[in-house]
């Protein structure tokens, strides 16, 4: 998370619509993932407990953990269902910026298990 408020970034850029793909990590250390045009105030959402059936209802407090900006829903959308079949690794990689890693994993994945 870059630290710049994505609401503020909106305000100031209005003339183009944005999609965040936000990350949140729960209270239990699970990751919650989704899209937003506003991410401070979804996570303000989250942690309010609006949703009784909400999957981070019961894992409050949540915290923002990444985000990144799309100006395409479909591309946001994508990305969102793409960091869902991640794996822990590889969602913590990316938390930390770690590229390399994601790439390591990514691979290991494709070649499957090492068997012994």
């Amino acid at each position: 998370y870059s630290g710049i408020s994505h609401s503020r970034f909106c305000r100031e850029n209005h003339d183009m619509d944005m999609f965040v793909v936000y990350m949140v990590e729960c209270r239990d250390g699970s990751y919650y993932t989704g899209v937003t045009n506003d991410a401070d105030r979804r996570v303000a959402e989250h942690n309010a407990g609006i949703d009784p059936h909400s999957y981070t209802f019961t894992r409050r407090p949540v915290r923002l953990v990444y985000s990144t900006v799309y100006y395409d829903p479909s591309e946001a959308i994508r990305f969102e269902k793409q960091l869902k079949g991640w794996s822990r690794k590889k969602k913590q990689a990316l938390i930390r910026g770690d590229w390399k890693e994601i790439v390591s994993l990514s691979r290991e994945i494709r070649r499957g298990p090492i068997r012994r």
